[in-house]
């Protein structure tokens, strides 16, 4: 039985852990997924003055990418379950010199903000991963404004994004780790085409336009390739040093024969990925 309070201080421990990678990691991450920040900031549409908020959000790159756009007047509140993370987009959003930008430590589905107090929501890759991700739909729209939109992404079918699934999908054959459940939080958890739209129009969000955008993740070798998956990958941190070196040597054999496909003649590695994006109106 899925408990969703055990659910929610597992995947804070397990967020606080991966923090740091993805903090180094940022930059690259963000090079890969770009095109899915400039969908959802372009299909937002934040005007001058606009307060915008972004859940779920990790390091802050959405966020911080659109905190421009709402000056002047207008500020962007990021906000994510890990301290650790919340921190990584305060230093970021220092170096970058907003000062339009506010971080806080919050619950994606108990927004901690008043009814109507804000123009639009991003959560880039956040929701799939929440354990009630229709109650943190219907607090975004309790939070937006009439008129207000919330943009969002999430990864499509696993087999569409071996860029993850490659090592991921080893651990698992190998039985070093646990598979998600389709129905519990997980990467491909809005997979299906149209679970997204059903979800939004439960929350009782109009106007729903959902698309999908094909990217490219790349890097030099395979070696790096999984020094990224397992920097970032909370599975795979809390698996790794568990694991044997017989065990470790396994998982790499398998994941390396999953990745061949994808080298190319100088080593380097071009991995696929699809995602969902999409727009609504509260």
């Amino acid at each position: 039985m899925f408990d969703a309070d055990t659910y929610r201080e597992e995947a804070l421990a397990r967020w606080e852990r991966a923090a740091p990678g993805w903090a180094a990691r940022r930059d690259q991450f963000q090079r890969f997924t770009r095109p899915v920040s400039v969908w959802m900031i372009d299909h937002l549409g934040p005007q001058p003055g606009h307060t915008l908020l972004e859940l779920a959000a990790g390091t802050g790159d959405t966020g911080l990418l659109a905190a421009e756009l709402v000056q002047p007047g207008g500020r962007v509140i990021i906000t994510d379950l890990s301290e650790a993370m919340v921190e990584a987009a305060r230093r970021r959003a220092e170096e970058l010199g907003l000062r339009n930008v506010e971080t806080r430590v919050m619950h994606a589905d108990w927004i901690d903000l008043p009814t109507a107090s804000v123009d639009g929501v991003l959560c880039r890759f956040g929701y799939m991963l929440l354990a009630d991700p229709l109650a943190a739909l219907q607090e975004t729209r309790r939070v937006l404004r009439p008129g207000g939109r919330v943009a969002l992404a999430a990864w499509g079918a696993p087999e569409d994004n071996p860029w993850s699934t490659t090592i991921s999908g080893a651990a698992a054959e190998l039985g070093l780790t646990t598979p998600h459940a389709p129905d519990e939080p997980g990467p491909f958890r809005f997979a299906a085409p149209g679970t997204i739209e059903c979800l939004l129009d439960e929350a009782g969000f109009d106007e729903v336009l959902v698309e999908s955008l094909d990217l490219t993740f790349e890097f030099e070798s395979t070696d790096a390739h999984f020094d990224f998956q397992r920097e970032t990958s909370p599975t795979l941190l809390e698996c790794l040093p568990r694991l044997s070196p017989a065990d470790h040597a396994r998982l790499r054999d398998a994941s390396d024969a999953r990745v061949r496909p994808y080298v190319r003649a100088d080593g380097s590695v071009r991995l696929p990925a699809r995602t969902w994006v999409a727009v609504a109106s509260a």
